[in-house]
């Protein structure tokens, strides 16, 4: 199968009953559920369904045929970006996610509104309150993510073989969440900081574990996930450099989001730091004194736009996702493929790093 819109369809089938079948239950428990029914079922309509697609042809990597049960394991990668989204919205106070209000926003603006009223809450408890209910949304989307894949249909003996992989997922995004918020606020990072923190927060997660989860499913030799750890760092690496591109230069009407809120809250970006590394002594200590600014404002933003053209940051930022496009596609070469997963892989690699959303 290398329709990707038709993979993407069926994942998305499986993502709306799975939420028309806990939509059921939990409104079965209370109809003051409806608020996070709605979010739930918000929370699964979007998206490249990217993590499913890098375990489905993980799987198929491995010779195996498609089949039904993959495409749950699949979907159950979307359900742990879903929470991972959810939570990094909650932590960096993010407003759109795809154009859609976030869900502690949703919940502080509509879904809880009666709730938040009806408590007489002052704001910032109200906007507590709201976090505290996106939270929850999160950790039940990860805990559906276990049930999903645990119960795709695969033969219990192919799944047991992932647990250390979850483990390993679950660690990881963790880990990079924790140093991208001990690294933000603070000086400006140094650009192997940036890069420690796009290696876990993102790329293992994006690229390499669902990768490795869809190769261990499916019982692939030791060399293919050496090879997939070639392929998918880099590649994720790629993703998140282009990810700090949009969210400086993306204009909000593409990508779905604000192109603010990363200088805004002084993300420990590679584009940040390689934009520091590159100025004059003057220059550094003028970025340093407008992102110290309790709220920039647009001239402020547009100043730090404008030296990380002139520096040539951003230059070298694409230079930089061209090279571990290079580095990923070479990993790719290094091991023997069925000729339809090496070719679904790279319409992949391209739609990771070449995209506005």
């Amino acid at each position: 199968m290398r329709d990707t819109g038709e993979l993407k369809q069926r994942i998305d089938t499986c993502l709306r009953r799975l939420v028309d079948e806990e939509e059921a239950e939990l409104l079965r428990v209370s109809g003051d559920l409806a608020p996070l029914c709605r979010q739930l079922r918000a929370s699964l309509t979007r998206g490249k369904r990217l993590r499913a697609a890098f375990l489905y042809w993980g799987w198929r990597a491995a010779g195996q045929p498609d089949c039904e049960g993959v495409i749950k394991a699949a979907a159950a990668m979307e359900l742990v970006h879903a929470a991972a989204c959810t939570h990094d919205d909650i932590i960096d106070d993010s407003r759109l996610r795809h154009g859609a209000p976030t869900a502690h926003v949703a919940f502080a603006e509509g879904g809880a509104r009666s709730w938040n009223t009806a408590a007489g809450a002052p704001e910032g408890a109200r906007q507590d309150r709201s976090a505290a209910l996106a939270m929850m949304l999160g950790d039940l989307l990860m805990g559906y993510a276990g049930q999903v894949f645990a119960t795709c249909g695969l033969p219990g003996a192919y799944v047991a073989r992932t647990v250390p992989l979850w483990s390993s997922l679950l660690r990881e995004t963790v880990a990079g969440e924790f140093l991208e918020v001990l690294r933000t606020g603070g000086v400006v990072p140094k650009v192997a900081e940036s890069l420690e923190v796009a290696r876990y927060k993102t790329a293992k997660y994006t690229v390499e574990r669902p990768l490795h989860m869809g190769a261990t499913l499916g019982g692939a030799a030791p060399r293919v996930l050496d090879a997939f750890t070639g392929f998918g760092m880099p590649l994720g690496e790629a993703f998140q450099l282009r990810d700090d591109l949009l969210g400086v230069f993306g204009d909000p009407a593409e990508t779905g989001k604000s192109n603010l809120d990363d200088l805004r809250d002084k993300k420990p970006t590679a584009l940040l730091a390689v934009t520091a590394s590159l100025l004059s002594a003057s220059q550094e200590r003028r970025l340093r004194e407008v992102l110290g600014k309790p709220a920039l404002d647009e001239a402020d933003v547009a100043h730090v736009r404008r030296l990380m053209e002139r520096s040539g940051a951003r230059q070298r930022i694409e230079d930089m996702i061209q090279e571990r496009i290079a580095q990923a596609r070479a990993a790719l070469e290094s091991v023997a493929l069925p000729p339809e997963a090496r070719a679904a892989l790279g319409t992949l690699a391209n739609s990771a790093t070449d995209r506005s959303l």
